[in-house]
């Protein structure tokens, strides 16, 4: 149950962040989606200095102990692979001496921190749990489900704004059912995992309903799809979350013991985390590549010499000319109509790409998550799990 609840702050957290960020976009200045975070810092850190206790048993490192280069070197790796993912396709990739620079900086700096965490007494992330077939499988697991948490939670605003003219409050606004569904069922899933239901096949029963919910969200997707067409997707997605993120988070740790636990959950986090950060990135690069690819193939078949093609400029210079406009002109808007359509669906295309390619990516994993995670039938001792 207190899985369910921590997770229920990953799920809504993210979620509740569009309508926020929508709402002060809308009625004040974009860059005070960025200031909101110094009030919410500033809490969280008095909250954490006033409540957050170490158990008295834990293992203390000294400061001078902590594992500062490591920290440095994960940051340094994930912050250039992010950019390179981010920036990779609109710098022409390592055409770019940046990108050079970063890609060398991502493999020397990966490379050092796994040898610098194998060798360190007290690392910052203990590589060697991973040993354990539950966590490993977890952590690939929850690094799926950051990518399709964070990642669909980025795509549905960008496509209601930049597609369907929504404002960016109507477009956070759209999420909250969805939430809502979500957090009635985290308490229900809590419950399910302490009846002794196998997390695998909640898990899995996830994964597929999760792709359900791209399948579905990849056909509805028009230049005129209305709100109401996402309402029950989304809370099918809200369903498909449920089932997935506590079941995850301890099956991850059910084979643990001790002071693993501990050290498996901070993977499990910090892995999640990343899969939402190359999530964005990647859907970013994905629905700008697949744009031009669909792109260049539409306007392929756009043969000058085709007779609807000829009548449809023909109907849109006729319209043009009916308002007032010159011959020459009236041909130039007709043109510039033609491309804006073409544009317009190619980057629908791409993001009914997206989606399916995402919902495929929850399938694939199905088979692996029956096979290959072995249910547990012993119970976390609390003082183990805080440990």
């Amino acid at each position: 149950m207190a899985q369910a609840i921590y997770m229920l702050g990953v799920i809504i957290g993210p979620t509740l962040g569009p309508p926020l960020g929508g709402y002060i976009v809308d009625n004040f200045s974009w860059p005070f989606i960025f200031y909101i975070n110094i009030p919410v810092g500033i809490v969280a850190t008095l909250l954490t200095l006033q409540f957050v206790r170490s158990p008295k048993y834990a293992e203390k490192t000294p400061v001078s102990q902590v594992d500062w280069l490591g920290i440095g070197l994960l940051a340094m790796s994930v912050s250039s692979l992010q950019y390179i993912l981010e920036k990779g396709q609109e710098d022409d990739w390592f055409n770019s001496l940046l990108i050079v620079v970063l890609a060398v900086m991502m493999v020397f700096g990966f490379f050092f921190f796994i040898w610098r965490e194998l060798t360190y007494d007290h690392p910052i992330v203990n590589l060697r749990v991973l040993k354990n077939r539950n966590l490993s499988i977890g952590v690939t697991l929850s690094f799926i489900l950051g990518f399709g948490l964070f990642g669909s939670t980025f795509i549905i605003p960008i496509y209601t704004q930049s597609m369907l003219g929504w404002t960016a409050l109507q477009a956070g606004m759209l999420q909250l059912p969805s939430t809502i569904f979500t957090a009635f069922m985290m308490p229900v899933v809590g419950q399910m995992v302490q009846r002794g239901v196998p997390q695998k096949y909640m898990i899995a029963v996830g994964m597929t309903i999760f792709f359900l919910y791209s399948l579905l969200a990849s056909m509805i997707l028009t230049p005129d799809t209305a709100g109401s067409n996402f309402f029950w997707i989304l809370i099918l997605r809200g369903f498909g979350m449920g089932l997935l993120s506590v079941p995850i988070s301890t099956m991850s740790l059910s084979t643990l013991k001790g002071q693993q636990i501990g050290q498996g959950a901070a993977f499990s986090g910090m892995m999640r985390q990343l899969g939402g950060s190359f999530g964005v990135a990647l859907i970013s690069t994905f629905v700008t590549r697949e744009t031009q690819i669909h792109r260049t193939d539409m306007v392929s078949k756009l043969d000058v010499n085709s007779q609807l093609v000829q009548q449809r400029v023909a109907s849109l210079t006729s319209g043009m000319e009916a308002k007032g406009m010159s011959s020459n002109t009236a041909l130039g808007s007709a043109y510039q109509i033609l491309d804006g359509s073409v544009t317009q669906q190619s980057t629908l295309l791409a993001y009914m790409d997206v989606f399916l390619w995402v919902g495929i990516m929850f399938l694939v994993c199905v088979p692996f998550v029956l096979l290959f995670i072995k249910t547990s039938k012993q119970k976390m001792q609390l003082a183990e799990a805080v440990h």
